[in-house]
């Protein structure tokens, strides 16, 4: 049953003679993947905005964003600050999703995100390696700033838009990875993606 699960998932392919194998993906796969997720996270960008959030909602989002500004201060920024951006990453894109209030659009969020490849810090380790890797995060900070600014002000159509733009990074961060495979060490799973 966990094959069959993972196969619905998208990470196994079966083969003609009964078992799975483990699917390659596309970089158009993987492309589509993120600008679905950004599509629906900045759904939910709007859904807060539009809606509106206390203060008091905001202040954990904030709290993530003072974390993260102090990782991506570090000139360099070491592998752990890297590995703590993604947990910390990961943190704001969830509680971002929450404020939506919206179950259903919350469960598709996390659908998208399990994609292969769809995670808001999927290529962040790959990343790392790069010369362009503090440029990068500090847009991405940026983003994250702009869009709790446009969400407190209760600008929908700009957290929307942000969001949507913000996703756009990580397929930036896949293109520049797989340019640069020589650190397939930081992320091994470069290998499943077909040059297709």
């Amino acid at each position: 049953m966990a094959l069959v699960r993972l196969e619905e998932e998208g990470l196994l392919e079966a083969i003609p003679s009964g078992g799975f194998m483990v699917k390659a993906f596309s970089e158009r796969d993987i492309l589509d993947s993120i600008e679905l997720r950004g599509t629906l996270e900045g759904l939910a960008a709007r859904f807060a905005a539009e809606r509106g959030v206390s203060s008091r909602d905001l202040e954990p989002l904030k709290e993530c964003l003072n974390e993260i500004d102090g990782l991506v201060r570090q000139e360099p920024i070491s592998m752990e600050a890297f590995s703590s951006y993604v947990a910390l990453n990961a943190r704001f894109h969830v509680l971002l999703a929450e404020l939506s209030r919206s179950p259903p659009l919350i469960r598709q969020i996390d659908r998208a995100s399990a994609l292969p490849f769809a995670s808001p810090s999927g290529f962040v380790m790959a990343q790392s390696a790069l010369p362009e890797a503090r440029q990068i995060l500090l847009i991405g900070q940026d983003h994250h700033r702009v869009v709790v600014d446009a969400i407190e002000n209760r600008e929908g159509a700009r957290a929307e838009a942000i969001m949507r733009e913000h996703a756009r990074l990580a397929a930036r961060n896949l293109r520049l990875a797989l340019r640069n495979r020589t650190h397939l060490d930081l992320l091994p799973a470069l290998a499943l993606i077909s040059a297709g």
